[in-house]
């Protein structure tokens, strides 16, 4: 079937600017595929109308070179369409052209491919652009459209237009092609340019075609220039290392120089200094005055067959099988075959992950939020949620659905709330007994740093780096005597005042508020990290994650001050008169003194030996014996009643620090960590809190904005279509 459509009102012209859409001519004659790839192609061909290459590489066929290198004609002798050769038409853009193989209609439609650097505007205008047409003398009239429609430059009086754009032209033809291919038409590449803009332009869109593994990469090189020149050679080593996907075409060999058909041939048998894996084949372009005769495929070949028969073709050893176009069909066809067989596992992966991260990407967008009633849904869904791994996290429940967020991250794991509140308590609890007094008791011998004793002021003077007041046994005596002696009241001597242990244990313990605060700071740190990890975790949406956090800090912050109130009562409480029933005050106590007593015996006994017995110590059980052994200690048996009192009082001191500390950290962990930060956690935003708002409230915080209802429409879209796509390639 010919459809010839007038393209000119001039009649002397008429016949001559005629093109005919024979697709008789494209489909019967050419036939680039075996049943197989036949098969595949069509498979392909299914999943690309789906729209899933913009996503997922598909194997392709790129032609491309450098400027005016023949690369028209190539395409032409490939899938028989003749494409335009004006200047300034095919070469602005890429064009791919799409094959389509359905007996049972004709149709050729235009449309552009927006490139991902156009704005949204931009790529809703150029998505619009559709022409459908009925002959190929249309295609000029419709490139130049699509270059307006681009923008470029597309006549003389545009000077400030670019010359080149990024975006696709798509030529889809449909109707008995007899192949199921897509084939690029590339840019040729330049290396000089007004506008250094152009030549980085037109190399970043070859490349792009030239990187995927799903291409094909026919590098049509003119045999008139020297190939070591030719960038696209160059090109398709960087991005095709194993050389499995590139086939060097020579072009124009009957416009070289004569005597220089030696050169091209050694280039042509893989000879020469650039050699491809894939090898190169030799192609005779049709003459100008040929293509305005319209020449057949079949001509084509009889042309070429008879050009190569001739001297000095026919003498220079060239391999019949890589000359001309109709073996450059047939070696296509076994490198489709194989590269198809290749590649489509891999397309099968990359659909399932793509489709695997859109389906994640559809979770997370959640569901539809534009009337309070789906707003409401939606966001008692997800305090439910949040809800759930927050009472996780508090119990310490680090499996089941929620694991993922429990997952720990090289040394980092402070998802897991129990056990991060858990090291800090002990880091507390350890600081405390460590650091928590405020005069702290070392030797001489081991902190050179202490100063004289002589006065409370000069021991101050020595501080170590946790702000501690360092002092030896004789300094820490002499402070409690200066207290004594300020404390004195109605007492007899070797007694002190009740007031005494009160004074020493408030300025021991003057740092606790200090440290008690700046440990609920540090467990406020790791509950805000947790909550903004747990919304992010459940809520992808960064709005409504924002607004819900705001709530969030806000019943926190609340539940902080509450704390930091429970724990200024628990700082008056210890700053109030000690009082302790705790057994082991007294049990301490009482170990004291007898260790004190047990000193002072040792103490006598060993002066006794030396001064009345001469160093040798031996007592009978005679009455005599007994008395002098009595005697000798009572003489040396001393008591100074103040230096009792304070000894005393030292002793009161370290048993109630002790069971007076260990109590204030139980209670800091107990009321004021876990009563008011961790057990109000999952109220912060939880079911019955969302049920309580006003729809104002609801629309403010999580109403659906344009972009999200976009996106999700598009998630959907491609949802649909990565299952179609699956569907087509799963047999």
């Amino acid at each position: 079937m010919e459809t010839l459509t007038p393209t000119s009102d001039d009649p002397e012209s008429l016949e001559e600017r005629w093109t005919a859409m024979d697709f008789r001519r494209v489909g019967d004659e050419l036939g680039l595929q075996s049943s197989r790839t036949s098969q595949r192609l069509n498979q392909i061909d299914r999943v690309r109308a789906n729209g899933v290459g913009d996503h997922v590489a598909l194997p392709q066929l790129v032609v491309c070179g450098d400027q005016s290198a023949g690369k028209s004609s190539v395409l032409e002798g490939i899938s028989g369409i003749p494409f335009p050769r004006q200047d300034g038409l095919c070469t602005r853009f890429a064009t791919e052209i799409v094959l389509r193989h359905t007996p049972q209609a004709n149709r050729m439609t235009a449309t552009i491919n927006p490139h991902l650097s156009r704005d949204d505007e931009e790529r809703r205008r150029l998505a619009s652009f559709r022409m459908e047409f009925r002959d190929f003398a249309q295609l000029p009239g419709i490139i130049e459209a699509a270059g307006q429609c681009m923008g470029i430059r597309t006549s003389e009086d545009q000077a400030d237009a670019p010359a080149f754009a990024a975006d696709v032209l798509r030529l889809e033809l449909v109707g008995n092609t007899g192949l199921h291919l897509t084939i690029v038409d590339l840019p040729g590449l330049i290396s000089v340019s007004e506008n250094e803009r152009d030549v980085e332009l037109v190399s970043d869109l070859v490349d792009s075609y030239l990187e995927s593994s799903r291409t094909i990469v026919l590098a049509v090189v003119p045999a008139s220039s020297d190939v070591d020149t030719q960038g696209i050679i160059q090109r398709a080593r960087r991005y095709d290392k194993d050389g499995v996907r590139t086939v060097g075409i020579i072009t124009k060999p009957d416009l070289i120089n004569t005597g220089t058909e030696q050169r091209v041939a050694r280039l042509a048998k893989n000879l020469d200094r650039t050699k491809l894996n894939l090898g190169f084949f030799l192609l005779k372009n049709p003459a100008p005055a040929e293509l305005r005769e319209g020449l057949s495929p079949t001509a084509r070949k009889r042309a070429e067959q008879a050009f190569f028969s001739s001297e000095p073709w026919s003498s220079l050893g060239l391999d019949p099988s890589r000359v001309g176009i109709e073996n450059l069909r047939v070696f296509l066809q076994d490198l489709l075959d194989s590269h198809i067989e290749r590649e489509l596992p891999k397309v099968r992966e990359e659909l399932r992950e793509l489709l695997e991260r859109n389906s994640q990407d559809i979770a997370a967008l959640g569901m539809e939020r534009n009337t309070p009633g789906q707003i409401r849904i939606y966001l008692t869904q997800a305090s439910v949620d949040f809800h759930s791994l927050v009472r996780a996290g508090i119990d310490g429940d680090y499996g089941g659905r929620d694991a993922s967020f429990f997952d720990i991250q090289g040394k980092d794991f402070a998802n897991r709330l129990r056990a991060v509140v858990h090291l800090e308590n002990e880091k507390f609890a350890n600081y405390m007994r460590e650091n928590g007094h405020t005069r702290k008791i070392v030797c001489r011998e081991d902190d050179q740093s202490l100063g004289p004793t002589s006065s409370d002021e000069k021991m101050e003077s020595s501080l170590n780096v946790e702000g501690q007041i360092l002092v030896d046994k004789e300094a820490m005596v002499a402070w409690i005597k200066q207290v004594y002696d300020r404390t004195r009241g109605r007492e007899l001597p070797g007694n002190y005042n009740h007031t005494l242990l009160a004074e020493l244990f408030h300025s021991q313990s003057m740092r606790w508020g200090k440290i008690s605060r700046d440990h609920v700071d540090a467990v406020a740190n790791l509950v805000s990290s947790f909550l903004q990890a747990a919304l992010k975790f459940v809520i992808k949406d960064t709005k409504v994650r924002q607004n819900v956090q705001d709530c969030v800090e806000k019943s926190v912050k609340t539940n902080i001050k509450r704390a930091m109130y429970e724990l200024d009562v628990l700082l008056e409480d210890e700053a109030r008169q000690p009082i302790t029933y705790n057994h082991y005050f007294t049990d301490n106590i009482q170990k004291a003194r007898n260790d004190q007593s047990k000193r002072q015996i040792q103490d006598s006994m060993h002066k006794a030996i030396q001064n009345d017995w001469k160093g040798k110590f031996h007592v009978s059980n005679s009455t005599e014996e007994i008395d002098k052994l009595v005697t000798s200690l009572q003489g040396r048996v001393v008591v100074d009643m103040t230096k009792q009192a304070c000894f005393e009082a030292q002793n009161d001191l370290n048993a109630y620090y002790k069971v007076a500390m260990k109590t204030f950290v139980d209670n800091v962990c107990r009321q004021v960590i876990e009563r008011h930060i961790i057990a109000k956690l999952p109220s912060v935003f939880e079911p019955v809190l969302v049920s309580g708002y006003e729809n104002d409230e609801l629309l403010r915080m999580a109403a659906e904005s344009a972009q999200i209802s976009i996106r999700r429409d598009e998630a959907r879209h491609l949802q649909d279509v990565l299952e179609r796509s699956l569907e087509d390639l799963s047999f």
